[in-house]
């Protein structure tokens, strides 16, 4: 299996008298049974008489919530525009771009809780959207004070735009790259791409707007 290209990560007990292997192929949790013969393994989802997914609740706790731990102390170290306290219950990272009109309804509707220290806000602007999604995204990060300037442009809508630059300077140049990295590397595809460490520990991925529920978890960082 090894030489597959698995990476065995460590046995585990399953039921039924077949010993249990945890391990990732390509990034991803996959569990391999061997039989008690131990002549033949198996590789897939064990389910259990009330159809309980048993190999996927393996996956997540062994392989899912730690990395999303980790991800979320690289989140959390990344540089960005911050609103609200450190004290705030909840902690919210998103990334944004320039041009991204729910990324805007999102901050709007976040407003009251930060304002109560429910929740802090921190915003990794990316380019993602239209061409001069980039070339906003470094205005407003070049900008002497970066947390107005962005407020200014979404409270207007977008009509109080910041000044262009005629060259990025590398520093911004970098730091939206890198942000555009991170936006990957937590499997985002759109914006606003929104993450949080719940107070069970566990990240949490909301992309788009949030709806209903999404948001009351989000506000009760659940």
């Amino acid at each position: 299996l090894e030489k597959q290209g698995i990476e065995i990560i460590k046995p585990f007990t399953a039921p039924g008298g077949v010993q249990g292997w945890l391990g990732k192929y390509q990034g991803t949790g996959v569990t391999i049974y061997l039989t008690p013969d131990k002549k033949h393994a198996i590789s897939g989802y064990m389910y259990d008489e009330n159809g309980s997914n048993l190999s996927e609740q393996v996956i997540k706790e062994e392989i899912y919530i730690p990395a999303g731990r980790e991800m979320w102390k690289t989140l959390s170290k990344a540089a960005g525009i911050t609103e609200g306290s450190n004290n705030a219950n909840c902690q919210i990272v998103v990334f944004a771009d320039p041009f991204c009109p729910y990324c805007t309804k999102f901050r709007q509707e976040v407003q009251p809780y930060i304002k109560d220290n429910t929740i802090a806000l921190k915003t990794q602007l990316v380019g993602v959207m239209q061409p001069d999604s980039g070339r906003y995204a470094a205005a407003i990060l070049s900008s002497e004070n970066p947390a107005k300037v962005w407020q200014d442009f979404e409270l207007s809508g977008g009509k109080n735009k910041p000044a262009l630059l005629e060259k990025t300077p590398q520093p911004i140049f970098s730091q939206i790259q890198y942000n555009q990295k991170l936006m990957e590397d937590v499997g985002a595809s759109g914006t606003p791409a929104i993450y949080y460490l719940n107070h069970a520990n566990m990240l949490q991925q909301i992309v788009g707007l949030p709806d209903q529920e999404q948001m009351a978890n989000l506000i009760a960082c659940k």
